[in-house]
């Protein structure tokens, strides 16, 4: 696999840092007083001090749920899933979405769960118990 880069605007450097971090307990690469990389579940994670405008929610109905759009996160595998979820509870995280299952029984059966960092950036972390239905096309 090959690692994904994402770059994300952050207006407070100082507070994101802290949650990506301490929180979701990222490892911290390299940073200046601008910006810091993160290794982000394997991949590069950049969060880049600047303003941001405008905090609209937009959403898309799934599985009964309001999924915010844009978002971004790791497909984890389903016991560090689990962990993950069990860390974020534990940690006092509001969650958008409840850590739960999605399309029970059907094709892209998901360990699901969403949340925001600081700055209202959207966050999904999913699992699947067959790896191999990732990209399964419905029937």
């Amino acid at each position: 696999m090959r690692p994904f880069h994402l770059a994300i605007p952050v207006s407070n450097l100082s507070v994101c840092r802290n949650f990506y971090g301490k929180i979701l307990e990222c490892e911290e690469g390299r940073s200046t007083k601008k910006w810091v990389d993160f290794n982000f579940f394997g991949h590069q994670l950049v969060l880049h001090e600047k303003s941001k405008s405008g905090n609209e929610l937009i959403t898309n109905p799934v599985d009964d749920h309001d999924i915010p759009v844009p978002h971004f996160g790791v497909v984890l595998a389903w016991e560090e899933w689990k962990l993950l979820a069990k860390k974020l509870r534990s940690k006092n995280i509001e969650f958008i979405v409840d850590p739960h299952i999605r399309f029970k029984g059907k094709v892209g059966e998901q360990a699901t769960l969403f949340f925001k960092d600081p700055e209202n950036n959207a966050l999904e972390f999913k699992a699947f118990k067959d790896k191999e239905q990732l990209f399964k096309k419905n029937k």
